[in-house]
């Protein structure tokens, strides 16, 4: 077993990104790079797995700008565009290979992939160069990935089956909840002192599809994670000003975020750009 497990944040941002095309606000004409935020996805490296969540239509520039060259699993929480649309270019994760690349997705999720790239699904797909999937429909039940545990957390955004998922390695355990508006009684069961918990917070408004900055601090001062990170995060938030806003253990997560963790009790380790 791996002595590390890494958490990368390849985007933090909401469906339009941030900057927003034609926006002009303070935010999106930032200078501060902690502000600029692609499609919300992470990718999590042990001894023994990588593992993508969600294929944004962000991933090659986000695969390029961290180098990530293969991957051994994708999870997807729901079938949304911002969440999915990027799969195509997972073809570069399986150039040469003679293996297919497994997902594991709801089934809801899975018959979107299915309808919007048939051809991939195809029994007839046999090309290398294409994507080559291995659909495994988890049906909320929980999974092993080399040697991480992950289990699958119900939770209610728009009208799509939507999942988060609570990773589990080496006795430290990780929540990621990207898109939610409400999360059941038996999901909030899952979610309970974890080492870190990764929330939904698109803006400090109220939003009728997504958690806000404080409905989504609230749940985390309930459910006392040893820290929690704020993601999904739209135009409207100024990172800094934000971070000045929260509790000690709280922070916004941002593009690039790279956190280490060596099992307990260690801390998780953080690696910070510089601002301009």
């Amino acid at each position: 077993m791996s002595s590390t497990l890494t958490l990368l944040f390849l985007g933090t941002g909401t469906s339009t990104g941030v900057p927003l095309v034609g926006c002009s606000c303070a935010v999106c004409r930032s200078k501060d790079p902690l502000n600029a935020r692609l499609r919300s996805s992470i990718l999590l490296r042990s001894g023994a797995a990588a593992l993508l969540v969600d294929s944004s239509p962000d991933l090659r520039q986000q695969a390029l700008r961290h180098g990530i060259a293969s991957i051994d699993a994708v999870l997807y929480t729901h079938g949304h565009l911002d969440h999915v649309s990027g799969f195509d270019d997972m073809r570069a994760f399986g150039w040469g290979k003679d293996t297919r690349l497994p997902l594991y997705a709801g089934s809801g999720t899975l018959h979107t992939l299915k309808r919007m790239y048939g051809w991939a699904f195809s029994p007839g797909n046999t090309y290398r160069g294409y994507v080559r999937p291995e659909p495994h429909d988890h049906g909320g039940r929980p999974f092993v990935l080399g040697d991480v545990a992950v289990t699958p957390v119900p939770v209610i955004h728009a009208r799509i089956e939507t999942y988060g998922y609570v990773f589990a390695w080496n006795g430290v355990r990780i929540g990621y909840i990207c898109d939610v508006k409400e999360i059941p009684a038996a999901s909030l069961n899952l979610l309970r002192s974890l080492d870190l918990l990764i929330l939904d917070a698109l803006r400090f408004g109220k939003h009728s599809t997504h958690l806000s900055v404080g409905e989504s601090v609230a749940l985390m001062c309930s459910l006392s994670p040893r820290r929690g990170l704020l993601t999904h995060m739209g135009h409207e938030i100024d990172y800094q000003k934000l971070l000045s806003l929260l509790p000690p253990d709280i922070a916004p997560a941002y593009d690039g975020l790279t956190l280490e963790f060596q099992g307990h009790p260690g801390q998780p380790g953080e690696n910070r750009p510089p601002s301009d």
